[in-house]
C-alpha cells in the first residue's frame, strides 16, 4: 500500500513536470510583437533599443533623431525582455519612452532638459 502511494505521487510530480517543459517550449516558441516608440519636442535626440531573440540579445542605437520615433520588431524566446533608452541632445526638450510587448500595458518614462535620458526597461 505505502509503495503504491509512494508510486502515484512520484507518476503524478513527473507527470506535472512534463506539462511543465511543455509549456515552457511552447512560450520560449511564441512570437512577440514589440513596439518601441518616443514622443515628446526634442531634435538631436539619440534613440538605443535592445531585444532578446532566440536567446541573445541585439542592441542598436540611432542618433540625431526628431521625435516621435517608433520602431516595431517581432522576437521570440523565452527571454524577451530589452530596454529602450531615448537620450536628448545639448539644445535639451522632453521626450517620452514607451515599450508596448503584444496587448500589453506599456512601459513608459521621461525626461526633460538637456543629456537627461527617458529608460524604459523591465519588460
Amino acid at each position: 500500500m505505502l509503495l503504491g502511494l509512494f508510486l502515484l505521487l512520484v507518476g503524478g510530480c513527473a507527470a506535472l513536470f512534463a506539462v511543465f517543459v511543455g509549456e515552457v517550449r511552447k512560450e520560449a516558441g511564441r512570437p512577440a510583437r514589440v513596439t518601441y516608440a518616443a514622443t515628446g519636442k526634442a531634435t538631436d535626440v539619440t534613440i538605443t533599443y535592445s531585444t532578446w531573440h532566440d536567446g541573445s540579445a541585439s542592441t542598436s542605437q540611432v542618433g540625431g533623431q526628431s521625435l516621435p520615433w517608433t520602431k516595431v520588431l517581432t522576437t521570440k524566446g523565452f527571454a524577451k525582455g530589452g530596454s529602450l533608452v531615448v537620450t536628448l541632445g545639448a539644445q535639451g526638450g522632453a521626450a517620452t519612452c514607451s515599450v508596448t510587448v503584444d496587448d500589453d500595458p506599456p512601459i513608459t518614462a521621461s525626461a526633460m532638459g538637456p543629456f537627461a535620458s527617458a529608460v524604459c526597461n523591465g519588460f
